[in-house]
């Protein structure tokens, strides 16, 4: 891990690129900069197992679609990345495609996304599909503020729908930027990375 440009090998940088991704976005220009320091923490650091319960807790959320719930951990200032993903060269210091995404979205643009599904013009998930999220790889660091933990997870998404077309599967990792206030922690920044440069899922109406 180069900890000066945010490089690892989970993949939320891009080799060679300085900050977050969150800066070449159009809706994250006022997002939160904070960034990791230092190594992992230890997997009995009490930071760790705070942000990795505060993962799985959202997991399920995800998997029972109680999107309402979710929107009441989220900042105010939220950022929700999922740049698209490109094929390059070893050496050519990016792997995504600059100023394309799959999702560039702020905290009313999610609220928006999550109030359609009470409507009855959700035709992508109306009826639901039947999703597990499966969580695994859990990272956490420190920052220079204590009041935020930089979080890496990798996620493997089962998606059914109906009973006719085949269920999908999409693998992906994230990095979260997980904010302490008065209400509990809070999701500030998230940046996705599909493991995938052609997204074969039928719709990404859902959320990841």
């Amino acid at each position: 891990m180069t900890t000066q440009t945010g490089i690892y090998r989970g993949g939320s940088y891009s080799a060679g690129r300085t900050g977050t991704h969150s800066e070449q976005a159009i809706l994250g220009r006022g997002a939160s900069r904070v960034q990791r320091t230092g190594d992992t923490l230890g997997f009995a650091d009490e930071r760790h197992l705070l942000a990795h319960q505060w993962l799985v807790d959202e997991t399920y959320l995800f998997d029972a679609q109680s999107y309402q719930s979710w929107l009441d951990l989220l900042t105010d200032d939220i950022h929700y990345l999922m740049p698209v993903r490109v094929t390059t060269a070893l050496g050519s210091g990016f792997d995504t495609a600059p100023g394309m995404a799959h999702f560039d979205e702020d905290k009313y643009s999610l609220s928006r996304r999550v109030a359609r599904f009470l409507t009855e013009h959700a035709w992508t998930e109306d009826p639901p599909s039947r999703m597990r999220h499966h969580l695994t790889n859990v990272r956490t660091f420190a920052t220079e503020d204590a009041d935020h933990l930089i979080v890496e997870s990798g996620v493997l998404l089962y998606r059914s729908r109906g009973d006719v077309r085949e269920a999908a599967q999409m693998s992906y990792g994230r990095e979260d930027l997980l904010r302490r206030t008065d209400d509990g922690w809070k999701l500030a920044r998230r940046t996705i990375l599909a493991d995938d440069s052609v997204i074969r899922m039928q719709n990404l109406a859902v959320f990841l």
